[in-house]
């Protein structure tokens, strides 16, 4: 349970974050059924127009990263991934909401800015939560595999680094690892979203020198 706490830890950028949490607060109590307030999980809750484009970049940053605006349904419960593992897929960062066609939009548009402000946020730290993890996918941030890897050489603890390199280059179709025993293994036809590769040296180094061929072929 430590683990999964862990894995599922998001980091709070801190631009606007008291401003961002009560617009937050206040656009959950302003939905209304029946003249009964909702502030429930199964709505999606955006903030309006005009208060979200009234919040500068690094709020707009904040807010993405703290709040995902659309409900999500997700059926089946994702099962607990053991501390020895490497996933091929990430946990929910926001359980049973996602990020809106607005937010992915505005992380895709601002995307060298995205990963400014996550270098930026994490230098101190020292952890990439599991939000900025989604974000870097989401951007196809592969200029931020040294950052990542380095990150990882910390401690060698957060073992989703290593998941979020996979799956850059598993979005990037690139072909050593599409040709690779890992990839048929975590990606290929008969692959479950469950499977998971061995947390050992070996595959720990395939995945880093994968991850760092992949950048330096696409510098």
């Amino acid at each position: 349970m430590a683990y999964y706490y862990y894995r599922k830890e998001i980091t709070k950028p801190p631009y606007g974050l008291d401003k961002v949490q009560q617009l937050i607060a206040g656009a959950s109590k302003s939905q209304k059924t029946n003249d009964t307030i909702l502030i429930d999980w199964f709505e999606n809750l955006a903030l309006n127009d005009d208060d979200y484009n009234a919040l500068s970049l690094r709020e707009k940053f904040t807010y993405t990263m703290i709040h995902a605006e659309w409900f999500s349904q997700n059926c089946s419960l994702r099962p607990f991934i053991q501390d020895k593992d490497i996933p091929g897929y990430l946990p929910d960062a926001f359980d049973l909401r996602a990020w809106s066609t607005r937010q992915t939009d505005f992380l895709s548009k601002n995307r060298d800015f995205v990963m400014r402000t996550i270098k930026e946020t994490v230098k101190n730290s020292k952890r990439l939560g599991l939000n900025y993890k989604h974000a870097i996918i989401e951007i196809k941030g592969r200029e931020m595999i040294p950052f990542m890897i380095n990150l990882y050489s910390l401690d060698h603890k957060d073992i989703d680094i290593l998941t979020v390199l996979l799956q850059l280059m598993r979005e990037a179709k690139y072909p050593p690892f599409t040709a690779s025993e890992a990839y048929v293994r975590l990606y290929g036809p008969e692959s479950r979203y469950t499977n998971s590769l061995t947390f050992n040296k070996t595959n720990e180094e395939l995945i880093i020198k994968y991850a760092t061929d992949f950048y330096n072929s696409r510098k």
